[in-house]
């Protein structure tokens, strides 16, 4: 028993260490980076999108997913004849400052469009006369406009009203005082 002990353990070593050194799981490494871009793109189709962007994630998930299926079932041989060895990774700053000066390059362009329509739009606008005094009309003038504010007070919840309700209630209490205030109130 104790022969046979030793030989169990190497022969249970040698198994699991073909099943973790297998192709497929050399597969599974070699095409990960399709996997996380299918991912990455099915996220962004969980988000909120347009009619136009969600036909182009939906071509880009189909092609996505047809390559990694592709990369899952070829061969070594195969997989590096169709997408060649490993690549150079770029650095990833050098992309976020293409994209920025390309960002701003496509923001410039749209205001300076938008800068020539509302300049055009600016010649045909007409001011109101600035040299004529502003008169502000309230329902008491003078007086009673006076005594009017020293009668009124509004309810708390009236500084703020949050809701349709409240501002009906504000907006009836307010009739109310008035009349209350015309009937004392009498010139």
């Amino acid at each position: 028993m104790k022969k046979f002990t030793p030989l169990v353990i190497l022969c249970s070593a040698v198994v699991f260490l073909s099943f973790a050194y297998s192709p497929s799981s050399f597969a599974k490494k070699r095409c990960k980076p399709f996997l996380e871009k299918l991912h990455n793109i099915q996220t962004m189709q969980r988000k909120g999108y347009s009619l136009k962007r969600g036909e182009s994630l939906r071509a880009k998930e189909d092609k996505a997913r047809e390559k990694w299926w592709r990369c899952e079932r070829s061969s070594l041989a195969k997989f590096t004849a169709q997408y060649g060895g490993k690549k150079k990774k770029t650095k990833k700053v050098s992309k976020i400052v293409k994209s920025k000066k390309y960002n701003a390059l496509k923001n410039r362009s749209y205001y300076t469009k938008g800068n020539k329509a509302l300049s055009n739009s600016q010649k045909n606008i007409t001011t109101f006369n600035q040299n004529s005094a502003i008169v502000i009309r309230s329902k008491y003038q003078g007086s009673k406009q006076l005594a009017w504010s020293q009668f009124y007070s509004q309810p708390v919840k009236c500084q703020r009203p949050k809701s349709m309700s409240v501002f009906a209630y504000c907006s009836e209490n307010k009739i109310q005082q008035q009349s209350e205030f015309d009937k004392v109130y009498r010139d």
